[in-house]
C-alpha cells in the first residue's frame, strides 16, 4: 500500500513539475501575505544583516590582551598593572580583559586566595587589587594611551556569601529541598547559581553593569559562561549600556544567537579545538573543517574570538608553547592572519613557562620574550592592513587550492585597500608548494621579511617544517 500511496504521489509530481516547465516563461510573482493579512512589498525580500548591534569603531581592527592581575605583577594591584600599561600601547595592544575585580567569597572559598569568578560584591573591588579610585585611575591610563578597558562579569553565579543571599534569597536557584545550589554538573562549589526568572535579579545586574560603564568609565565586558543566562537578559543589558556610550561585549560561548543584539563577540572555542589536533599532527584538515563551517554559516559581521591561550587554557591545559610545540609560532600568526578576533594572555610576550596558579599567588616573570617582537608585528600588520579587521570590516578568506592541501592551508583576503596571500604548512615535513588556480597573482611584498615576491602561474613555494609565509600588496600592485 506504501508503495502505490508513493508512486501516485510521484505522478502527481511529475505532472505538476511539466505543467511549472511550460508556463515558466509566464511565471508571474505572487504577491504573498502573512497570515495576520499583512502585504509584503518588494523590500522585504531584500537581504538583512543579521547582526543588528552596531560594533563600535575602535573594535573594528581590535586585538584583545587578558590582564590577570592577581598574577600579572608582584604587588597584584591596580596601580603596579598600571605602570605596564605604556608598553602594552608600544605593543599596540587596543582592549585590555581584566579578569573578574570584585570581592571574593569566603566561604566555601577554593584555595587561599579564592577564585575571581566566586564574587561576594558586584560593586565594589577586591581589596588586595586596590581602591574603586584605583581602578578608575587604570582606566583613565589607558584611555590616555589610546587602548580600552572592559571587566569580566560573572552573571550566572556568585559567592555563597554575597549580602544578596540574605537580601533576596528568591534570586537564587535552589534544590527540591530548598537549598542553594552550585551549577550543576560542575564542581564550582565555591559558587551558587541565580534563577533569571527573577525580574528584581535581572534590574539589579543590569544596573550594576550600568554603574562600572557610567560612573568607572568601563568600555564594556567579558560575560562569564554566558550562555548559562538568558539571551534575553543580555539584548537588554546591551540596550541599556548603549544609552550610556557605546561598549565592546565579549560572551564566554559560542552561539550565533549571540550577535543579533547582544554581542559583538564570542569564543571560537572549535577553533581552539582545531588548532589542537593540527598541532598534534592531523595537518590542515581540522581548520579546513572549521572554516567551512564558518563561512557557511556564521553572520559576516561577527566577531569570534581565536587565541592560542587564556586564563583557563593556562590553569587546566597546559602552557601553550608545550601545547603547541613545534606549530606555537605558526598557531600565533595564524589567529592573526585568518578570520577571527585575536587573544594574548599576559605573559605569552614573555614566554610564560609555567601554569599560572588559579587559587594561590603566582605571579609571571616577566623577561624580554621570544615572541613579544612578533605580537608586535602582526598587532602592527592588523592594524594597517585593512583585509584583516575584524568582522565585515575585513576581507573574507578566500581558499587558493595548493598541491599539498593535506598539510598545507592556502589562502587570500583581498579588500578594496589591500591584500592579504597567506600560506601555512602544518606539518614537520618541508613542502613544496604549487598553486593551481590564480586567485592570488600579483606583486607582493613578504609581510614579515619585506622581501618583494610575484605570485604567477609558474611560481612555486618551499616551506619547511611548520613554516609559514605571509604576503601583503596594497592598491594597485594587487
Amino acid at each position: 500500500m506504501i508503495r502505490i500511496i508513493s508512486a501516485g504521489i510521484a505522478s502527481i509530481l511529475l505532472v505538476a513539475c511539466g505543467d511549472n516547465a511550460q508556463n515558466a516563461e509566464n511565471f508571474e510573482p505572487v504577491k504573498d501575505t502573512f497570515r495576520s493579512g499583512v502585504d509584503l512589498d518588494e523590500q522585504d525580500y531584500d537581504p538583512s544583516p543579521y547582526v543588528k548591534i552596531q560594533h563600535p569603531e575602535w573594535t573594528r581592527d581590535a586585538v584583545l590582551y587578558q590582564i590577570n592581575t592577581r598574577q600579572f605583577t608582584r604587588e597584584g594591584t591596580f596601580n603596579a598593572a598600571r605602570e605596564h600599561l605604556p608598553r602594552l600601547a608600544e605593543m599596540g595592544v587596543d582592549i585590555l580583559w581584566l579578569m573578574p575585580v570584585h570581592p571574593i567569597g569566603e566561604k566555601n572559598r577554593k584555595g587561599t586566595l579564592g577564585s575571581p569568578y566566586s564574587v561576594k560584591d558586584y560593586r565594589a573591588v577586591n581589596p588586595e587589587f586596590g581602591t574603586v579610585e584605583d581602578l578608575k585611575a587604570f582606566v583613565d591610563e589607558a584611555h590616555s594611551l589610546g587602548m580600552y578597558v572592559i571587566l569580566d562579569w560573572v552573571a550566572n553565579h556568585s559567592a555563597w556569601d554575597n549580602s544578596l543571599t540574605e537580601m533576596h534569597p528568591e534570586w537564587y536557584a535552589s534544590t527540591p529541598e530548598g537549598k542553594f545550589t552550585p551549577t550543576p554538573g560542575t564542581d564550582w562549589s565555591d559558587i551558587i547559581d541565580f534563577n533569571y526568572t527573577q525580574a528584581g535579579l535581572r534590574e539589579y545586574m543590569t544596573e550594576s553593569l550600568v554603574y562600572w560603564v557610567r560612573d568607572v568609565g568601563i568600555d564594556g565586558y567579558r560575560a562569564d559562561v554566558a550562555g548559562y543566562v538568558p539571551l534575553d537578559f543580555w539584548e537588554t543589558a546591551r540596550r541599556k549600556l548603549e544609552a550610556v556610550k557605546p561598549v565592546f561585549m565579549l560572551a564566554e560561548w559560542e552561539s550565533r544567537d549571540l550577535h543579533q543584539h547582544a554581542f559583538d563577540a564570542t569564543y571560537a572555542w572549535t577553533w581552539k579545538d582545531a588548532m589542537h589536533e593540527v598541532a598534534n599532527g592531523a595537518g590542515a584538515g581540522p581548520l579546513r573543517n572549521f572554516y567551512f563551517t564558518h563561512i557557511n554559516t556564521w553572520p559576516d559581521d561577527a566577531y569570534r574570538m581565536v587565541y592560542t591561550s587564556n586564563h583557563d587554557q593556562n590553569a587546566w591545559d597546559g602552557v601553550a608553547s608545550a601545547i603547541y610545540g613545534e606549530a606555537y609560532e605558526a598557531a600565533i600568526v595564524f589567529s592573526f592572519i585568518a578570520e577571527g578576533l585575536p587573544l594574548i594572555y599576559n605573559g605569552q610576550e614573555a614566554d610564560l613557562d609555567h601554569q599560572l596558579e588559579f587559587f594561590e599567588k603566582d605571579e609571571i616573570i616577566w623577561r624580554e620574550g621570544r615572541y613579544e617582537g612578533l605580537f608586535t608585528q602582526l598587532i602592527a600588520l592588523k592594524t594597517k592592513t585593512q583585509s584583516l579587521w575584524n568582522g565585515a570590516a575585513g576581507a573574507p578568506m578566500v581558499m587558493v587550492p595548493n598541491s599539498s592541501e593535506e598539510h598545507v592551508f592556502s589562502f587570500v583576503r583581498r579588500g578594496e585597500a589591500d591584500t592579504i596571500f597567506a600560506v601555512f604548512n602544518f606539518s614537520n615535513e618541508p613542502q613544496d608548494i604549487n598553486f593551481e588556480h590564480g586567485r592570488h597573482f600579483g606583486n607582493y611584498l613578504d609581510a614579515m621579511s619585506g622581501d618583494e615576491i610575484s605570485f604567477g602561474s609558474d611560481t612555486a613555494l618551499n616551506l619547511g617544517s611548520w613554516e609559514y609565509r605571509v604576503f601583503l600588496a596594497e592598491g594597485s600592485d594587487r
